[in-house]
């Protein structure tokens, strides 16, 4: 038998049982270990600010597995922890620090604290609302993830949300910002447990400070036009106070005489001039400050001769340089509009005297100053301050005061280009909709190259240049250069310096003068050139530290990005930092050449390139010829192609009759259409496309034969789009010394007839001799590109003038539009990398579409044809030229294929066919060991 029934044990668990401790010690310690909690959140929210503070996208983590070490505060595990939670929420990561510490500091507090558990199960809800309302906006340059500010999280919800909306894109842009960003705010502050009074005292605080920022600024603006209204100090108080007039000068204030450095014996000794620029600044000692009338005379203000200043410490560059507009602005109106009062005043007085035989002052009462005689209508008296010191009055001349030398301008740094619609629509991945889902083709996108905002851009403090400036001002000196240097714009590479040159300096003087200012300044180089439209000569000099441009940075420019034109190639940018990009479609043709490592192959790459990001395969096909073998090989597959890239220079000539006689074919086309240009074509064939028609064209074929009146027929043909078609040829020299003559002669062709027909070529050469860019060449290629040559021949054979061998290699490139006015470029740098992922995203798009007859050849019969336009001799056989050789063997008694290939100007391939057929029948022999062949026929 039990000792308690259950009934008695469920009775007693009922019962209210008594703590053991007393009530306000249980309520001490549960606040104390609140407390503790509090602090130990506290702890942990600023361990995790530190970490997401520290967090870079290139430490070790899950995702990303380099060797190096971790730059994370808080060491591996901090960068294994802060990675995933970047990539997932991105900036709303921030948002568990945040509340960790708020809800520590309330535990801390005891503030609110009950309704931790109601509130905390709002947080996942407050964080996924930040983290979609950040995912609506735009990500800087330098976020490292291609993924927007909210994360994976925020763009996915961002996507699921807008592609609900039936809105057009910006506006469910503007609506999904506004209402996920209002939902993000009222989340977060029902998450942190505020309520509403805490939210009353937050809106008292907000606008106390409100209101406290207004009055500050209104202050500061009250005191910028007060500073702006008071009047600015008169010259005179620079130079010294006027001597007193009449009555006042014998009632002036008595001076200490160590305050006049008129009294001072040891300033007063004649200084020793011994540059040009001192002997400018000794005549700035003569003039003195004119009188003023004033109701009370005022004491003199203490100020240092003019002379005394080359004993001083040198001023500064920009105290130094004289602005040419300083020099022809009118004079200043006169300070009254009354003379002042010269009676009693004394003509031969102590004014006269020199400075050194001045009486010393005495002391003086100051009383107030007669009133001013009235105005007269006689001539004006010159003022006391037009008088030469030492000089009588009578013959003194107005000398006015000379102004103060005005500063030197230097350009402020150039801003980063503006953002096109591309790359601000990429840097937000959850808006960029796909606007072309339907169609097959897809553009690289610009993460594929290096993002701009991983390099460190060198800083141009305002004193280096003007110490720069300073050193080339007497550098200029010593060579007997006579100007002045009026501004300084500082730039990525190099720096120009502005000089503004005294009247009768020729230009070509300081122009030959390149290579000793370069080194005078212990430069590599120094370019001087005339600025076109202006009176100055600029002379560029490189910056110590060089800027690297990168060619993403061009391409999300809005000049690149956002333009119209179809066939734009990005350039890099100018001395001051500019993008400059050109149009290929109005050169309508290329040239480009350099010395090797000149940056002359990463230009056609980046050329290439502008093109791939801008135009698919249905808009623009290349033909690439690499006698190098190595430099275009990698663009081998790409479906913009059409032919495989053409290494042997026999099928490179193939290439370029083939593209001679397409360029022939489009004008028939054009001609059927009655169009002038590619352009035309191509929005008739889409006019066509869209109403459903087919091409006709109604013709004359002939006159009835009874009747006599012309007989017309409708042709009809289908309507087809015809691409661009630009051909790059990375070595013109190597083709040049192999079919010279054909090469030229289809050069020549494409040069003059191909732009209306959108065929371009972009042509390089590492040899800008005479005899591979020849006269007729350069006459078709008005657009030409220099970067470094060894020699001024170079220079002026690519460019017409000298300036292409002061380059500095490395992408530094002048640039000749069709004007003949040129400028100077800083080609971006793009890496193999690179160029092999686009290339790699490329080839992901389909396979090239090849055209045969393009290395192939034509027929015997388009083949002479071809010939026949191009100037050649294709309708000769090989039996009449053999038999031409010959004769030209027996006659020279020689016999060589570069010799049969100059006699006959003929392809190196086909002389080499002709020795080798005069071998086999005996009319040369076999050649020896050196190479030479002894002639076996007679003499002709």
């Amino acid at each position: 038998m039990a000792l308690f029934s259950r009934s008695d044990l469920d009775d007693y668990e009922r019962e209210p049982r008594d703590s053991f401790l007393p009530e306000s010690w249980s309520e001490a310690l549960r606040r104390r270990a609140a407390e503790l909690a509090g602090l130990a959140l506290a702890g942990l929210a600023v361990a995790a600010a530190l970490m997401l503070a520290s967090y870079s996208s290139e430490d070790p983590s899950f995702f990303n597995m380099s060797g190096g070490d971790a730059s994370n505060w808080l060491g591996m595990a901090g960068a294994y922890a802060a990675d995933p939670l970047m990539r997932t929420l991105g900036l709303a990561s921030w948002m568990l620090p945040l509340l960790i510490g708020v809800w520590g500091w309330r535990l801390v507090t005891h503030e609110g604290e009950h309704r931790a558990w109601s509130r905390l199960l709002l947080s996942p809800l407050a964080v996924l609302a930040v983290a979609a309302a950040l995912s609506t906006h735009i990500p800087p340059a330098a976020w490292p993830h291609p993924y927007g500010l909210g994360g994976l999280i925020g763009d996915g919800a961002g996507r699921t949300l807008a592609q609900q909306a039936p809105w057009p894109l910006e506006l469910t842009l503007l609506a999904l910002s506004l209402s996920l960003g209002f939902c993000a705010v009222a989340l977060s502050l029902l998450s942190l447990g505020v309520d509403w009074e805490e939210l009353a005292a937050l809106r008292r605080w907000m606008a106390d400070g409100l209101i406290w920022a207004l009055g500050l600024v209104f202050a500061l603006v009250a005191f910028i036009a007060s500073r702006r209204r008071k009047p600015a100090e008169p010259r005179s108080s620079r130079l010294g106070a006027p001597r007193p007039i009449g009555a006042a000068a014998r009632h002036e204030p008595a001076m200490e005489e160590d305050e006049d450095p008129l009294y001072d014996d040891e300033e007063m000794d004649e200084p020793q001039l011994s540059t040009r620029r001192a002997a400018r600044a000794e005549p700035r000692a003569e003039p003195r400050a004119e009188p003023r009338a004033e109701p009370r005379a005022e004491p003199r203000v203490r100020a240092e001769p003019e002379a005394d200043a080359p004993l001083r410490a040198e001023p500064s560059v920009v105290d130094r340089i004289r602005s040419v507009a300083r020099r022809i602005e009118p004079a200043p109106a006169p300070l009254h509009d009354h003379d002042p009062d010269f009676g009693g005043y004394d003509d031969d007085a102590d004014y006269a005297a020199p400075v050194a035989a001045r009486p010393e002052p005495v002391a003086r009462v100051a009383v107030p100053a007669p009133a001013p005689a009235p105005v007269s209508a006689g001539p004006r008296e010159p003022s006391v301050s037009s008088r030469a010191l030492g000089d009588d009055y009578d013959d003194a001349d107005p000398a006015p005061i000379p102004d103060p030398v005005p500063r030197a301008q230097v350009a402020p740094p150039v801003r980063a280009p503006a953002q096109s619609r591309r790359a601000a629509a990429e840097a937000q991945p959850m808006l960029a909709f796909d606007d072309q889902a339907d169609d097959a083709w897809s553009a690289p996108p610009l993460s594929l190259l290096q993002n701009p905002a991983r390099i460190e851009r060198p800083h141009h403090s305002t004193e280096a240049l003007e110490e720069n400036a300073r050193m080339l001002e007497a550098v200029l000196d010593d060579y007997g250069i006579r100007g002045e240097i009026v501004k300084v714009s500082p730039g990525p590479v190099v720096t120009m310096y502005e000089l503004e040159p005294a009247p009768g300096l020729k230009a070509s003087r300081v122009i030959g003068l390149a290579d000793d200012i370069a080194r005078s300044m212990s430069a590599l180089a120094a370019r001087v050139s005339t600025v076109p439209g202006r009176s100055i000569i600029g002379i560029e000099l490189p910056n110590e530290i060089r800027e690297k441009v990168l060619l993403r940075e061009l391409f999300a420019a809005r000049a690149f990005g956002d333009a119209k034109e179809r066939l734009l190639i990005a350039l890099g940018k100018d001395i001051a930092g500019a993008p400059i990009v050109a149009n290929l479609a109005r050169m309508p043709h290329l040239l480009i050449a350099g010395t090797t490592g000149s940056g002359k192959s990463v230009a056609i790459n980046v050329m290439i390139l502008s093109l791939l990001y801008r135009l698919s395969p249905k808009e623009c096909r290349m033909i690439m010829i690499d006698p190098k073998m190595l430099e275009l090989s990698v663009y081998d597959g790409i479906p913009h192609l059409l032919s495989p890239v053409v290494t042997d220079p026999k099928k490179a000539v193939v290439a370029l009759k083939w593209t001679v006689a397409e360029m022939e074919d489009r004008y028939r086309k054009m001609s059927r259409m009655g169009v002038r240009n590619i352009e035309g074509y191509n929005q008739r064939v889409r006019d066509a496309v869209a109403k459903g028609e087919a091409f006709t064209r109604t013709v004359q074929t002939g006159f009835d034969d009874d009747t006599g009146e012309p007989v017309y027929e409708t042709q009809e043909f289908e309507p087809e789009e015809l691409p661009f078609i630009v051909v790059v040829v990375d070595e013109m020299a190597d083709l040049m010394m192999v079919a010279g003559k054909e090469i030229e002669a289809c050069i020549q062709r494409l040069a003059q007839m191909a732009r209306a027909s959108g065929i371009h070529i972009i042509m390089a050469t590492q040899r800008p001799s005479v005899d591979v860019i020849t006269g007729t060449i350069k006459a078709n290629f008005p657009t030409r590109i220099s970067f470094q040559v060894t020699s001024k021949i170079d220079s002026r054979t690519i460019l017409g003038e000298m300036g292409a061998e002061q380059l500095l290699g490395m992408g530094d490139m002048l640039y000749m539009a069709g004007g003949g006015r040129v400028t100077r470029v800083h080609g971006p740098f793009v890496s193999d990398e690179e160029v092999e992922e686009v290339v790699m995203h490329l080839k992901a798009q389909g396979e090239p579409s090849y055209i045969g007859g393009v290395t192939d050849g034509p027929d015997e019969e388009q083949a002479s044809e071809i010939d026949a336009v191009l100037g050649l001799s294709g309708d000769e056989t090989e039996s009449e030229l053999y038999d031409r050789a010959v004769a030209i063997v027996a006659r020279d008694r020689k016999c060589s294929t570069s010799y049969i290939q100059r006699k006959l100007a003929i392809g190196y391939q086909r002389a080499a066919r002709l020795v080798e057929q005069m071998e086999e029948q005996g009319v040369v022999s076999p050649a020896n060991k050196v190479g030479k062949r002894e002639i076996m026929v007679g003499e002709v």
